[in-house]
């Protein structure tokens, strides 16, 4: 499981660190594609093979949409021995990643997100969808 915050700089080769425990227990390898909001998902081998069984067996214009979305940007990658990683210039256009970047464990992946965007994410979470989910909670 994949829990905590933290912030992180992008190199000019368009590396970050990952934190150890999330390298651990992401493994020698592990997928980074789009995420579903602005941001890059990092996920397990075994959690974006998941994935991809449950995109197959969507109907095919849902599942086409998903690949595209999903599935065609992915890219295996492997930490150097400092623990970077190298996030594809295509992935961090899309994300808009550059500078300060917030790196976000949610349970079974970690996001990538420019720090500016994330923080304004969060304040608008804070106040519309937050309050919703915590109601239904009963919080």
């Amino acid at each position: 499981m994949f829990l905590g915050t933290g912030d992180h700089q992008l190199d000019s080769k368009g590396r970050v660190i990952l934190p150890t425990d999330f390298r651990q227990e992401l493994g020698e390898s592990f997928y980074l594609t789009m995420g579903f909001h602005r941001c890059v998902q990092v996920m397990s081998v075994a959690e974006f093979d998941r994935l991809r069984d449950q995109i197959r067996q969507l109907p095919a214009d849902k599942a086409l949409s998903l690949q595209y979305l999903l599935i065609s940007p992915a890219k295996l990658v492997s930490p150097n021995s400092q623990g970077r990683i190298s996030i594809p210039q295509k992935l961090r256009e899309d994300a808009g990643l550059s500078g300060e970047v917030t790196v976000v464990g949610m349970d079974t992946r970690v996001e990538i997100w420019d720090k500016a965007t994330f923080t304004a994410f969060m304040e608008e979470q804070k106040q519309a969808s937050v309050k919703e989910a915590l109601e239904l909670l009963r919080l």
